[in-house]
């Protein structure tokens, strides 16, 4: 995984909670190399999933719930850091469609080895959008997270539901993303 993720992680722990939990996050983690992560670096997915469990036992919140809050953190740091994702993409429903399209293309620019989810839209009308996720990771909780950063994001009201469809013969996560009048 980009080191980005694992630094934004640790930021976002600092943040919300202390450095002092960070540290102790990281020391119960038992990680190879201690937990310095650059940005530019790649790292073992395993590793984020030993911060994560980590950070539950310290916090005793839910993995899942800790891994979509960081992904409401995280959308909102690449708001920050790449405006540009977001130029040109007047709507929740236009920036969400433009996942794979756009902003996956130029992820890889920038990071080459980079193994990304994928996103696909399945439907798509004035007031709801489905997208199906695909991750050999399955960090769906992590995806909703985005979803719910990018919905804070462009300011308007949408409800999130997720569950599993067919889809090619596999069966894939799908959000349900529904504008609320």
């Amino acid at each position: 995984m980009l080191g980005m993720v694992f630094t934004e992680l640790l930021e976002m722990v600092e943040t919300k909670f202390s450095p002092e939990l960070a540290d102790r996050v990281l020391l119960r983690a038992e990680l190879p190399h201690g937990g310095a992560y650059t940005a530019v670096g790649y790292y073992p997915h395993a590793e984020l999933v030993r911060i994560v469990a980590a950070l539950g036992m310290e916090t005793g919140l839910a993995e899942d719930t800790l891994i979509s809050v960081f992904g409401e953190h995280l959308l909102g740091r690449f708001a920050l850091g790449y405006p540009e994702f977001f130029a040109g993409k007047p709507t929740l429903h236009d920036f969400l469609a433009s996942i794979d399209s756009h902003i996956h293309v130029e992820v890889h620019k920038l990071y080459p080895q980079a193994q990304l989810p994928r996103f696909e839209v399945i439907e798509r009308s004035q007031n709801r959008l489905r997208l199906a996720y695909r991750s050999a990771r399955q960090m769906a909780a992590l995806a909703e997270g985005l979803i719910r950063g990018a919905v804070t994001h462009y300011g308007e009201r949408h409800t999130i539901a997720q569950g599993w469809v067919e889809l090619d013969g596999a069966q894939v996560i799908c959000f349900d993303i529904q504008r609320v009048a």
